[in-house]
Formats: C-alpha cells, sequence, structure tokens
C-alpha cells in the first residue's frame, strides 16, 4: 500500500472526517435537486393557470414554448431561459459540469468517502451562483412587473435574497457550520414558533 492509499484509508476510518465528507456529498446532491426543480418548476408554473378535477392546468403553449425544445425538460427549460436572457452560454456549461459532477457523486460514492474526489467542493459555490442568477431573474423580470404592490418602486436587486437560496444557506449552514450556528435557527424557531410545536 502506498503512501497517497495509506492517507486515504486513515482519512476513511476517521469518523469526523468521513462525516465530513458524506454531509458534503449529500448537501451537492441536495443542492443540485433544488437547482433543478428551479430550472423546471418556475417555467412550468408561469405557464399553469389554475386546477380541476384532473390536477394543475398547464397552458398547451408550454408544450411548444417549452418542452419542444428538446426531449429532456430541464436542457428544454435551460434553452427557454437562454432565449430570454436569463442565462448565458458559458451558465449552459456551468450546468453540464455540475451535472457530470453529480451524477460521479451519485454513482460513485465510494470515491468520495475514500478522498479521491474534491469536484464537489470546489463547484458548490458556482452552483449555488447559478440558482442565484435563475431566481433573481425570476423576481426581476416576472414576479415584480407583474405584481401591482411594486409599481413605482425603486428595487435593489443586489438585495433580493430569493426563497430557495435561503433555504440553500439554512441547510449550508445547518450542515457545515459551527454548533453555535446551527443552535441559532433552532433557539430562533423555538422562540418565535416553538410554542406552537407542543400544543
Amino acid at each position: 500500500m502506498d503512501k497517497r492509499e495509506a492517507l486515504n484509508w486513515e482519512e476513511f476510518l476517521t469518523p469526523e472526517v468521513l462525516r465530513g465528507k458524506l454531509i458534503s456529498t449529500s448537501l451537492f446532491l441536495t443542492v443540485f435537486q433544488v437547482l433543478k426543480e428551479s430550472i423546471i418548476e418556475r417555467i412550468e408554473n408561469f405557464y399553469t393557470f389554475g386546477f380541476d378535477e384532473a390536477g394543475w392546468r398547464v397552458d398547451p403553449q408550454y408544450e411548444v414554448d417549452v418542452l419542444s425544445r428538446d426531449k429532456s425538460r430541464v436542457y428544454a427549460s435551460l434553452k427557454w431561459l437562454l432565449d430570454r436572457g436569463a442565462i448565458d452560454q458559458a451558465d449552459l456549461g456551468q450546468f453540464e459540469r455540475l451535472k457530470l459532477c453529480r451524477n460521479k457523486l451519485a454513482h460513485d460514492l465510494a470515491s468520495v468517502s475514500l478522498g479521491t474526489s474534491t469536484e464537489h467542493l470546489t463547484l458548490f459555490p458556482a452552483m449555488v451562483e447559478l440558482l442565484s442568477k435563475i431566481e433573481r431573474w425570476w423576481i426581476v423580470n416576472v414576479e415584480i412587473p407583474t405584481n401591482e404592490d411594486f409599481d413605482g418602486v425603486e428595487i435593489d436587486e443586489a438585495g433580493i435574497v430569493p426563497g430557495r437560496l435561503m433555504t440553500v444557506k439554512i441547510l449550508a449552514d445547518l450542515a457545515l457550520g459551527s454548533d453555535k450556528e446551527a443552535k441559532a435557527y433552532l433557539d430562533y424557531f423555538k422562540e418565535h414558533h416553538g410554542g406552537n410545536a407542543t400544543k
């Protein structure tokens, strides 16, 4: 056994190190799913106009405008976003890298556990940035213009924190932050809502 292999096994057999790797991997997989949902669901919801006994009513134009672009819903949705300037070609390339990394993690967890793969740690900030870009585009270009409450109101785009982005921040803080950071969320929740949990 060479030195590198011995070090990998030593890390694998160290509970704190292995837990950290498994947590960071799980976080990457979870946030990638959040990104995919943002890409697909935002557009599908845009074409949804009510509910009946059969479920949500999606405008047939969704098939024409979006799904006809690619056999994959996520790639069809990405192309729709690209055409509207929500993302660019560099973002498409970044998504491809994220997807390849996600697939490797999902299908080869052993390489992460044994310390031979750390690409997900490098790509994680880029994934959060892409999620943020897409979510902010929807808020600035769709939600605000169609909400009369914002008529005449000056919007600080840099100050917009989308709900999905806040969820990712909480997940990251709870999973990777200090015990003090994690406890702060629980303490806040108990102070403002905890009394209802025991009733």
